[in-house]
C-alpha cells in the first residue's frame, strides 16, 4: 500500500484529502506542521510527500530541505493558498516533483494510481511499466524520482525525437518554460548518472543534448 505523509495547518484540509485518499486505498499519515512532519518522516519512511508551504514552527522549503538531505529522491508535493510567481520559481528549483494551487479536485486527480492493465513498454535493454512506476534497465530497477521516470519514459517513447526545453517544462512541470533552466538541467544530469551507474560499461540509448534545441533519447547504444 502505497503510504503518503500529508502536511497542513488546516483540518478542514487534512480531512478532506485524508478521507478521499484513504477511500481510494492509500495509507495516509498525516501533520500540521514541518517540524511534525519530518519527526513522523525520520520514524517511518513515505511513498509521497504532499505538503503546504506556509505553516507554523517549520514551514514547507525547509522540511522539505530537510527531507531532502536524508533522501535526495524523496518524491513530494507543494500544495498552497499563495499563487505568486516566486513561489512557483523556488519550488520549482528545489526540485519539487509538481507544485499546485490549492485545488483540492486537482490534486486528487494527479495522485491516483494508473489504471490496471497497462502495457510494459520495452526499448531494449529498457523495460518500463507506467502503471507500477517501474522501469528497469538491463533487468536491474532503476530508483528515480516521479520527474525522473515522466522524464524517461517520455523519451523512451519518443526515441530520437529532439524535445525542446520548453516543451519538457509543459509536458513534465506542467508550466511555462522559464528562463532560468536548471531545474531541468539538474533532471536530465541525475537521470544521466543514474542510467550510467545502473549500465557500467554495457552499451545503452543515452540521453544527448541537441545544443540549441534540448534533449533526444539516442537511437542505437552507444
Amino acid at each position: 500500500m502505497t503510504h503518503i505523509l500529508l502536511v497542513d495547518d488546516e483540518p478542514a484540509i487534512l480531512d478532506i484529502v485524508t478521507r478521499y485518499l484513504s477511500k481510494e486505498g492509500y495509507q495516509v499519515t498525516t501533520a500540521t506542521n514541518g517540524q511534525e512532519a519530518l519527526d513522523h518522516y525520520r520514524a517511518q519512511a513515505v511513498d509521497l510527500i504532499i505538503t503546504d508551504i506556509m505553516m507554523p514552527q517549520m514551514d514547507g522549503y525547509d522540511f522539505i530541505d530537510a527531507v531532502l538531505q536524508l533522501r535526495e529522491d524523496q518524491p513530494f508535493i507543494f500544495i498552497t493558498a499563495k499563487d505568486q510567481a516566486v513561489d512557483r520559481i523556488y519550488s520549482l528549483t528545489l526540485g519539487a516533483d509538481d507544485y499546485l494551487t490549492l485545488r483540492v479536485k486537482n490534486l486528487l486527480r494527479r495522485i491516483q494510481p494508473k489504471q490496471a492493465g497497462q502495457s510494459v513498454l520495452s526499448y531494449a535493454p529498457f523495460a518500463i511499466d507506467e502503471g507500477q512506476h517501474r522501469v528497469t534497465l538491463y533487468d536491474q530497477p532503476l530508483q528515480l524520482s516521479l520527474k525522473e521516470f515522466q522524464l524517461l519514459a517520455l523519451f523512451l517513447k519518443n526515441p530520437g525525437r529532439v524535445f525542446a526545453k520548453s516543451e519538457l517544462f509543459l509536458k513534465i512541470w506542467e508550466t511555462d518554460y522559464m528562463e532560468d533552466a536548471n531545474t531541468l538541467n539538474v533532471h536530465i544530469h541525475s537521470l544521466r548518472d543514474k542510467l550510467a551507474k545502473v549500465a557500467g560499461q554495457r552499451p545503452y540509448p543515452k540521453i544527448e543534448t541537441v545544443w540549441g534545441l534540448g534533449y533526444r533519447l539516442g537511437g542505437d547504444p552507444s
